[in-house]
């Protein structure tokens, strides 16, 4: 996802493909005129982090939580320039958005981003589309956690006009509702 600001195009998270890094920028170019001015991954996973240092060697500053980049350093996986110690405000150009880290879902370190003037949630690949039928990729995942994380998401981030997962469809408001439900029953699942 990136947003396109008056002072330039933020980029939330990056691809995980490598002949994808320069096109993106590009079409971001063609498409708004504009420079990415900077770029957040919401966790360590490569298809969230995999451009970070493309991006910084473009002069785009990059940004991963304290807890990412402890996690991307362990993995060998590629790590942002600057660093976030807690929940952080962003304004860029006329766009205010929040970092928030709500708890270990799909992995330790997932953070969603969250718009509060416009109700706009990004959910990384901790919110799972309508479409999915599970919750994905859980080798980093906390099943036990994962729903009250999910609560955590709900209650900070109320009546949403749009979410948008980290894959698949972001049109229906639903994806956490539903996102929920698959990690209270692989909670229960796994209990037996």
């Amino acid at each position: 996802m990136y947003l396109v600001t008056e002072k330039g195009v933020v980029l939330f998270d990056t691809p995980w493909d490598t002949t994808q890094f320069q096109p993106l920028l590009d079409s971001i170019n063609k498409r708004h005129h504009k420079k990415v001015v900077l770029c957040i991954a919401t966790h360590f996973h490569e298809d969230r982090t995999g451009g970070l240092t493309y991006y910084k060697q473009q002069e785009i500053p990059t940004y991963t939580t304290r807890q990412t980049d402890e996690l991307s350093k362990k993995r060998g996986m590629k790590r942002a320039e600057f660093l976030i110690d807690r929940d952080t405000v962003f304004t860029i150009g006329q766009y205010t958005f929040q970092t928030y880290f709500p708890g270990h879902g799909h992995t330790q370190d997932n953070i969603i981003i969250w718009f509060k003037k416009e109700k706009i949630l990004y959910g990384g690949c901790l919110i799972k589309s309508v479409e999915a039928v599970n919750l994905g990729n859980l080798t980093d995942a906390s099943v036990q956690d994962y729903a009250a994380t999910i609560k955590k998401v709900q209650a900070k981030c109320k009546y949403p006009k749009y979410i948008i997962p980290g894959h698949d469809d972001w049109r229906s408001t639903k994806s956490l509702e539903h996102t929920l439900r698959m990690a209270e029953e692989l909670k229960q699942k796994s209990a037996h």
